[in-house]
């Protein structure tokens, strides 16, 4: 733990007197004092000095109206009136960004407080390395060059996503090379069914759109990675897995984002195929059968990292805002209201007109009510329904909840490059129409153009 030391003092303050405070200070407070502050002109007292040098600590001075706007737990009005602020001490601990642990102790000369600093991040231009290779990871699906990958560089990569947290260092994770062109093949077969079968489900502007778009490159790339998850892995007492198992997955999946962003950052491309179901390709791999895969990654050199993913550039889908993902202590508070942002928005006319495709939205409905490949059914019922991606479940607590249900979806929906909004209510309680009204103020305000079924 290292420790800030604020420090407030008249001047000719002895070294004894400050020493002996700082030392019944620091009786009872662990870790190593890193910095000492106070407020400029005391600088040059010689107590400070030596007390520092003694210490092996940094020094540090804050300027009056620094330490003013802190808000320390015991200021005091005749150092307001000495000083022009209403703490020294404690208030250089605040200003140095370190958390009080020690509040004001004093002498007849001097006061401390004693601050416990946080650990320190990266540089400037560290962490601007950090959110760079962030920023710019891309699932990367055309231009791999013919080059091989140098198996020190891939060993990195693979080390990079062997550090990876996991739920109770369970580790679940293993990493399956593919290079065999064979077996590459194969697989390949597997995403093209899917690919096939996925694009005959698609409405005919939706399909006209996905037509476009290159979903894998499981050929192309000179390398294959299968990440595989063993659910089992550590026995039975694997420390925090025991109330939420999916923990293990996850765990899997963050050695995934570990892998994808060391590669990024090694100039290599990485893509991850999921058209097609795990057991399949954990038959073409030989899998035993207690090993589950996460995910399948083509790897290579590239001959450039897209400005935008590829959904993005080609219109397919679009972002959300991360105004609409932050919720604070409780569900929906947001910092502004959904609902509020979609009255005061601009209708945004180019988030919804990438395919021109038409979803009608059947509120109440069942299964049974699937019948296009337009056709999407909400369910507002207390009763989860079984999975299908043709139903959204929303059980709204409130009709203002309903409302804002129904802005989300028809902006997401936006977001996913639909541009009509069919509405068609069986389902006549209060809380179906407030989503239906929520439906024509998302769409309104997302550049949909609504109406009636």
């Amino acid at each position: 733990m290292k420790l800030v030391i604020g420090i407030g003092l008249r001047g000719g303050t002895s070294y004894e007197e400050l020493t002996a405070l700082v030392r019944h200070a620091l009786r009872d407070v662990t870790g190593d004092v890193d910095l000492i502050a106070t407020r400029t002109g005391r600088e040059q007292e010689p107590a400070l000095q030596r007390l520092a040098q003694d210490l092996n600590a940094d020094f540090r001075t804050f300027e009056t109206h620094e330490l003013a706007a802190q808000s320390p737990p015991t200021p005091s009005e005749k150092v307001q009136h000495h000083t022009g602020t209403p703490s020294v001490a404690e208030a250089a601990v605040l200003a140095a960004g370190a958390h009080l642990v020690v509040t004001k102790q004093q002498t007849p000369n001097a006061t401390i407080a004693i601050g416990h600093l946080p650990a320190p991040g990266y540089d400037a231009a560290a962490r601007a390395t950090v959110h760079r290779v962030i920023a710019e990871r891309r699932d990367v699906r055309r231009g791999f060059l013919d080059l091989s990958v140098d198996d020190r560089l891939l060993t990195r990569v693979l080390e990079a996503a062997h550090r990876a947290p996991s739920v109770g260092l369970s580790q679940p994770w293993d990493f399956l090379v593919i290079r065999d062109l064979a077996t590459r093949r194969k697989v390949h077969e597997l995403a093209t069914v899917q690919r096939d079968a996925f694009a005959a489900s698609l409405p005919d502007e939706r399909r006209a759109a996905f037509d476009g778009l290159k979903i894998e490159a499981i050929l192309d790339a000179p390398v294959n990675i299968a990440v595989t998850c063993d659910p089992g892995r550590g026995g039975r007492h694997v420390l925090g897995r025991h109330a939420d198992p999916r923990t293990t997955w996850f765990s899997a999946a963050i050695a995934i984002q570990n892998l994808w962003l060391a590669a990024r950052a090694e100039g290599l491309g990485v893509g991850w195929v999921s058209f097609f179901t795990p057991e399949e390709v954990a038959g073409v791999l030989g899998l035993p059968a207690h090993i589950e895969l996460v995910g399948y990654l083509c790897v290579g050199h590239v001959d450039e990292f897209a400005s935008a993913p590829e959904l993005v550039r080609s219109g397919w889908a679009k972002r959300r805002p991360l105004t609409w993902a932050v919720h604070h202590e409780t569900w929906g508070h947001r910092d502004i209201s959904i609902h509020e942002e979609a009255l005061q928005a601009t209708p945004a006319h180019d988030i919804s007109q990438a395919s021109g495709q038409t979803v009608n939205v059947i509120i109440g409905g069942d299964a049974t009510s699937l019948r296009n490949p337009e056709d999407l059914v909400v369910q507002l019922g207390a009763v989860k329904p079984p999975s299908d991606f043709g139903i959204v479940w929303r059980h709204a607590r409130t009709n203002h909840e309903a409302t804002e249900f129904g802005i989300e979806l028809a902006r997401d929906l936006a977001l996913q490059g639909i541009a009509h909004l069919r509405v068609r209510v069986t389902d006549r309680t209060e809380q179906a129409e407030a989503f239906a009204r929520g439906i024509a103020t998302g769409a309104s305000a997302s550049g949909l153009t609504h109406s009636p079924a």
